[in-house]
């Protein structure tokens, strides 16, 4: 096995490379997007976003097509894969969706330091991670490799999608920009700043365009594991 999870970053950003703005969950996408996206979940083992994602939006995190959940059933895996998040200031809710939805593993990675907090409000609904003394993406990575996790859908925020990319731990990206801008530079962006492998210097590789309805799916090859499929 990889020391590391093939690793797919998805998100959805405005022409002015926003996230969404301050209202939770505005769609950037179309249905037709939004069932794309089921179906590549259905191919992982583990879906990761951070601790602001699943406070703000509320997500699921669980695939939506009955079809698709029993075709896993039927391999022998979980209806939908694996659900993680990352915190440093463990002010999750347990009764959030991300932790009653679905009857599938949810880990929570935490510094050490917050270990006892985490396991304390969350350990009932949740296995606690202890990430060391600062959590680490590839830490991380290696951790959920350890786990038998072999493909990792990262779906946010943008401090996460910082760490995974300027630490070259991304091996498949897929862009999907909505037709609207939103116009508020305080609003959540794809990336923080960072210093990341791809640059000027070090142009990424496009490897396919794809029109669906009014968004455009860019998927980018970001390392020779990338899977073209």
């Amino acid at each position: 096995m990889s020391d590391r999870p093939y690793t797919l970053l998805s998100c959805s950003v405005s022409l002015d490379g926003y996230l969404g703005d301050h209202k939770p969950r505005l769609a950037l996408s179309n249905e037709a997007d939004f069932d794309r996206v089921d179906q590549v979940r259905a191919t992982c083992d583990a879906i990761m976003v951070g601790a602001v994602t699943v406070r703000t939006d509320n997500p699921r995190l669980l695939i939506r097509s009955p079809a698709r959940r029993e075709q896993r059933t039927a391999q022998g895996l979980a209806s939908s894969p694996m659900k993680i998040t990352v915190t440093n200031r463990v002010d999750l809710d347990a009764c959030s969706n991300f932790f009653t939805t679905g009857d599938v593993e949810k880990l929570v990675y935490t510094s050490t330091a917050r270990v006892p907090d985490a396991r304390a409000r969350l350990g009932p609904v949740a296995t606690i991670v202890d990430g060391g003394r600062d959590v680490r993406m590839r830490r991380l990575s290696e951790d959920l490799a350890d786990r038998g996790v072999g493909r990792l859908m990262v779906e946010g925020g943008g401090v996460v999608h910082t760490q995974f990319l300027a630490d070259d731990l991304v091996d498949e990206l897929q862009l999907v920009v909505a037709p609207f801008f939103v116009g508020d530079s305080s609003a959540p962006r794809f990336v923080t700043d960072g210093r990341f492998p791809w640059n000027a210097d070090r142009r990424a590789t496009l490897a396919e365009v794809r029109q669906i309805g009014d968004v455009v799916l860019l998927r980018y090859a970001l390392s020779p594991r990338f899977q073209d499929e």
